[in-house]
């Protein structure tokens, strides 16, 4: 009784002295996605053609900033306070990507990677320890690993899903590129986090997927909120299914990319648009439909910063969307790289809200004085009712 006495003294005393920090009942993290190593940007911080690891390294550099600015004051969790710890930082994919000029290999993308963020992120969790690293593979790293329709050279080069794999399954006999078979070493897994469930799956939620989401749903209580981190946004890209026609090769007449292992059951080339994956969307929401303590979704591929409410082709389900940008190929900050952003993410576990902003982190780009400014924000509840 005298120590629970005494650490209420304790805590009210840090309270009244540093009243805008941030306290442990808050989990900070960093969402970013689609670092295509292995291209370049047309235009960065004055200079032209500017390689994937340029831009990266100047993201992580300001991500390290990020502790130490002030929360704006936007009604969200921890408003008006100081940022403080970083507990996580989660890359949503796309790490190496061969299929573009100049066609740089897995490996070496790989390897810039790892002295970007893992070499060079400062940033540290409320426990004092780095942060951890969270990832996703994307469409182009199964790419890379499994072959394209437009053939690469060498054919494939696992390197990326091969160590995206290691470092977040930690398997006790580490995969090689050699023995690397996608059919079986999907990278889904996931972690309880102070009563919050957090699901990565693999690019996104087909009927294959769900078989293993719904193992790991089986061991949630129904009343534990689940967030979701994938690469696809909910609707997918007929193109990541399975080519339906036998041998369900992937061919440059009709566009699959054989990513996902569901078969795309709306014709026989790959067609665009949101609503040309409604049948496979359909699976997934009656997914949602059981499982209704699924509360959010984060992703990257589209590459834009956008808050929103997914609710299906049919309208008939909410699903609290996280749209992520892109250092390198953003929808809008490729054209205009004042635009360019990740998103903080604030989750107070004892009111389960959860509040993203979006951090623009190169709005001058030929300035010394170039500091994140926050953009955008959106506070939903997490709560299952």
């Amino acid at each position: 009784m005298k120590n629970k006495l005494k650490s209420i003294v304790i805590a009210a005393l840090f309270i009244a002295i540093c009243p805008n920090v941030v306290l442990s009942q808050t989990i900070q993290m960093v969402f970013t996605s689609d670092a295509h190593y292995g291209i370049t940007r047309a235009k960065f911080r004055g200079d032209t053609a500017v390689a994937g690891h340029v831009v990266n390294a100047a993201l992580v550099k300001q991500i390290n900033t990020l502790p130490s600015l002030t929360l704006p004051a936007d009604g969200g969790i921890n408003a008006g306070k100081i940022v403080g710890g970083i507990d996580y930082v989660i890359e949503g994919g796309d790490i190496a990507n061969r299929m573009e000029i100049p066609n740089q290999s897995a490996a070496k993308s790989w390897a810039q990677f790892t002295t970007d963020y893992m070499g060079s992120l400062k940033v540290k969790g409320q426990n004092g320890k780095p942060a951890t690293l969270l990832m996703v593979p994307g469409n182009h790293d199964i790419s890379n690993a499994i072959g394209y329709a437009k053939k690469m050279y060498p054919l494939t080069d696992p390197t990326s899903m091969v160590n995206i794999y290691n470092l977040m399954l930690k398997p006790a006999k580490p995969l090689t590129n050699a023995d690397y078979n996608y059919a079986t070493d999907k990278i889904n897994y996931s972690h309880n986090i102070h009563g919050i469930h957090f699901m990565f799956i693999t690019l996104w939620a087909d009927s294959a997927e769900r078989i293993w989401m719904q193992k790991d749903l089986d061991t949630v209580a129904a009343n534990t909120p689940v967030i979701i981190f994938t690469h696809d946004q909910p609707t997918c890209e007929s193109k990541h299914f399975t080519n339906p026609i036998a041998p369900h090769d992937m061919t440059l007449k009709n566009k699959f990319e054989n990513l996902v292992e569901e078969n795309y059951k709306e014709g026989d080339k790959a067609a665009k648009g949101e609503d040309a994956t409604n049948i496979e969307q359909r699976g997934f929401v009656k997914f949602l439909k059981l499982h209704p303590n699924i509360k959010a979704y984060f992703h990257g591929n589209s590459n834009w910063n956008q808050f929103y409410v997914y609710t299906g082709p049919d309208n008939d389900v909410k699903l609290n969307t996280f749209r992520v940008d892109s250092p390198m190929k953003g929808e809008y900050s490729s054209k205009d790289e004042t635009l360019v952003s990740f998103q903080l993410i604030s989750l107070d576990t004892q009111t389960q809200n959860l509040t993203v902003r979006e951090c623009l982190w190169n709005t001058k780009p030929l300035s010394a004085d170039n500091k994140i400014v926050f953009g955008k924000s959106a506070t939903v509840s997490l709560k299952v009712n």
